[in-house]
């Protein structure tokens, strides 16, 4: 289904731009709510991801957050208790 889709989407952006962005060891955490599916990754990274002008020419991205923010209800970040945060995205079931 189209909701399928958007998840894994999702979950590919957020996980990528944890390999690219945080360094270290990363985590995927999804939850079904009873109004839609929680994806959120937490990794060691303290800073928080950031809007930019995708790269149309050069392929080096920029297009992975606002698609995020796009496609979720709500996005969060939060910092980890012990450093790193964690980002999520509530996306509608």
């Amino acid at each position: 289904s189209e909701a399928a889709g958007t998840v894994l989407l999702v979950v590919s952006e957020l996980v990528t731009n944890a390999l690219r962005h945080a360094g270290g060891t990363w985590t995927l955490e999804l939850t079904a709510h009873p109004d839609g599916i929680e994806v959120a990754v937490h990794d060691p990274s303290p800073q928080a991801p950031r809007l930019r002008t995708p790269d149309l020419k050069g392929g080096t991205g920029g297009f992975g957050w606002p698609l995020v923010n796009r496609l979720a209800r709500t996005t969060a970040v939060t910092p980890g208790p012990s450093g790193g945060k964690r980002v999520s995205a509530l996306l509608p079931r």
